[in-house]
């Protein structure tokens, strides 16, 4: 079964928590703080793999979750890592952000890499914050908890030739003569349902020339299964675009041509600068005469054969061959920063509330109060501390506050004292 387009979620790996302990011996009851720190989570990574060609393995499993990384322990232990999770694509598959539709990566190559979620950091223990006036810090940090993000997949064939077409003018069969590809054919009045791949030896170069399916008229406002497929278009760096000359269907091949150009300009522009060798099929049920008349109505060479003959084979063969040696490679698409890699420890915001109380939040604030356990004086000491090194309370008095304002932190609560 072929499959394009797949919804998953993906969630890296949580970090370990720290350890909260002390070292205690028969010798040493009271010993120091060794809380070890917490191992970092498994990061999520996709990786191309051009034995794949569709999608379908994502139609069984939605969820995609990396191993967590271990708390810390005591002796000064750290956590293990969490192990990293594979995710194989076929090659040309597109990954985007499902809410924005940003493009995060473009999976060209087979082989090309990407780690898309990076696992969360894991937390200190409290040996980490032992200091000369801190000697036996009650607290330690929780590891960075990662978020569950869902991503869509897109696969784009990743092809050197593009073979279109109305349906039924015979790309099936010219693809299982230029390759070893044996596509069903049939005397079909609807279109081929996936993409068809072969591999055509040209001056000693491997190329990959694929039928694309879907093209009729509409396609590219969705009619039938043209949003489908058409996107498989985009990678070629060439087309054959292949016309029943013998009208043989009660089709006029002129309008069937201008038609599919048409198609290919509204679904993106740039298809019509891809080079181009037209094709007429079923010269063994038409004549010379009649050919040259349509290549003098569209104002383009046509390239005349039977495919089921093999008549006129060659000739094309040597065409196509001279045209794609001398094409560069197809671009990937521009990927967008993916801004969820990293998380933010560093910003904090402060707003005003209607009842006159004040708010403060962001990135410092979430990393902050993961390092703290507000019942314990020391830790409490620590949490005050890191908000007026941050500057926070200075940036309070800015905003307006005084003495005795309620200042809300995450879930915390207190009097702000100027």
């Amino acid at each position: 079964m072929f499959l394009d387009i797949a919804k998953i979620y993906i969630k890296a790996g949580n970090g370990g928590n720290g350890k909260l302990s002390f070292y205690r011996s028969k010798q040493n009851l009271c010993g120091g703080p060794d809380g070890g720190n917490g191992g970092k989570g498994g990061d999520i990574i996709f990786v191309a793999d051009s034995n794949m060609s569709t999608l379908i393995d994502f139609k069984y499993r939605a969820h995609y979750r990396a191993e967590n990384g271990g708390n810390g322990d005591a002796n000064n232990s750290t956590g293990k890592s969490g192990a990293d999770l594979i995710i194989k694509v076929p090659a040309g598959t597109i990954i985007k952000d499902f809410e924005t539709n940003m493009v995060i990566a473009d999976m060209f190559e087979n082989g090309y890499t990407k780690i898309l979620l990076k696992g969360g950091r894991g937390g200190k223990g409290n040996s980490c914050f032992a200091t000369p006036t801190r000697r036996s810090p009650c607290f330690a940090q929780n590891g960075v908890k990662t978020e569950e993000k869902k991503i869509k997949l897109e696969l784009k064939t990743i092809a050197d030739i593009g073979l279109i077409g109305f349906p039924n003018v015979g790309k099936s069969t010219l693809l299982s003569v230029l390759t070893e590809a044996r596509p069903k054919i049939a005397n079909y009045h609807f279109t081929t349902l996936s993409p068809n791949l072969g591999v055509i030896k040209l001056y000693e170069t491997n190329y990959v020339i694929a039928d694309i399916p879907g093209l009729i008229e509409g396609a590219s406002e969705g009619i039938g299964l043209g949003h489908e497929f058409l996107r498989h278009i985009e990678r070629v760096r060439m087309l054959v675009h292949i016309l029943d000359i013998s009208g043989s269907e009660q089709r006029d091949p002129v309008e069937d041509y201008f038609k599919i150009k048409d198609e290919l300009t509204k679904y993106n522009p740039k298809l019509m600068d891809l080079p181009e060798i037209v094709v007429g099929n079923k010269l063994d049920i038409c004549t010379m005469k009649a050919c040259e008349a349509i290549a003098n109505k569209i104002n383009k060479k046509i390239f005349p054969i039977s495919a089921i003959l093999h008549d006129g084979v060659e000739q094309l063969i040597k065409a196509i061959a001279d045209m794609v040696v001398t094409l560069p490679p197809p671009t990937p698409i521009e990927e967008e920063v993916f801004v969820y890699q990293e998380r933010d420890d560093i910003s904090y915001e402060i707003l005003k509330n209607s009842d006159g109380s004040f708010e403060v939040s962001g990135g410092f604030i979430d990393m902050l109060v993961r390092n703290v356990v507000l019942s314990d004086v020391e830790s409490n000491r620590y949490f005050q501390h890191k908000l007026k090194e941050r500057g926070i309370f200075d940036a309070l008095r800015k905003e307006g506050a005084k003495d005795g304002d309620i200042i809300h932190i995450s879930d915390i609560e207190f009097e702000f004292i100027n």
